[in-house]
């Protein structure tokens, strides 16, 4: 899929090599630093150089806590994502931009409610480091809304528009053509989802990576048969379909279907 994406829509040269992050760091009860740090740990093993963590479940002090015990497992070229999941109103989430500000992160993801541009614009004024958003704005409508009035910086703020639940390929690649024609690079996309159909239009329309789960949404998650993380990418087989075709254990459950 990712070949024939390029030809048709991308530059032309299909490039197999593309960037995923792993997704993770969730709450669950009885799951203490050391766990979420073993968690952390073991995406890194497995050659992922970015990793995602929630925040916002827990007390500010107990997620700076959380925060610093990830970051104490990151070497030379690794880094931190957060993610909040939309659920901060402005005065937590200016207090988590605040306190967050101390940290080399990749990103701060979706701190308040995916249509406050309001919010995002004074995040993104007060928070210097890299933002992510997007992933719940499924129309070039609210997709060109965050880019006229969100401030998102083109330099180094991140878009995370879901290609499958954007309803479908067609309306996102009308978000891409929005997006040059405000001046935005493909490579600032990152899409939300984390499965095969988004990891090929990642890398068949060039754009900066996708994300991933390295162990859970299985058996869709991770990737086809054969491949790894290789240095925080993967290379994908050229393989006919969207994707899914690949992974043998998928296969076999949608055959019980």
């Amino acid at each position: 899929m990712f070949e024939l994406l390029a030809e048709r829509y991308g530059n032309g040269t299909p490039n197999p090599k593309i960037f995923v992050y792993a997704a993770g760091g969730y709450y669950y009860p009885g799951k203490g630093l050391k766990e979420l740090k073993a968690e952390m740990r073991s995406y890194l093993e497995r050659g992922y150089s970015v990793v995602k963590m929630k925040i916002g479940g827990a007390s500010l002090a107990d997620d700076l806590q959380r925060i610093e015990a990830v970051l104490e497992e990151l070497r030379d070229g690794q880094q931190l994502a957060v993610d909040a999941n939309g659920r901060f109103n402005r005065e937590t989430a200016l207090a988590y931009a605040e306190a967050l500000a101390q940290y080399p992160l990749f990103w701060f993801e979706e701190a308040g409610d995916p249509l406050d541009y309001e919010l995002q614009n004074e995040l993104c004024r007060r928070y210097s480091g890299p933002m992510a958003t997007g992933e719940n704005l499924f129309s070039v409508q609210d997709a060109r809304n965050l880019i006229r009035y969100a401030g998102m910086r083109q330099d180094q703020d991140w878009l995370q528009f879901d290609c499958a639940l954007s309803y479908g390929l067609v309306e996102y690649l009308r978000i891409l053509q929005m997006l040059k024609d405000h001046g935005w690079s493909p490579r600032r996309c990152i899409p939300h989802g984390g499965h095969q159909m988004s990891l090929n239009i990642a890398a068949g329309l060039g754009l900066g990576g996708n994300e991933s789960y390295p162990d859970l949404f299985q058996p869709y998650g991770g990737f086809p048969d054969g491949v790894s993380v290789q240095n925080g990418h993967v290379t994908l087989p050229p393989l006919p379909g969207i994707g899914f075709e690949g992974k043998s254990d998928l296969y076999r459950a949608l055959k019980t279907v």
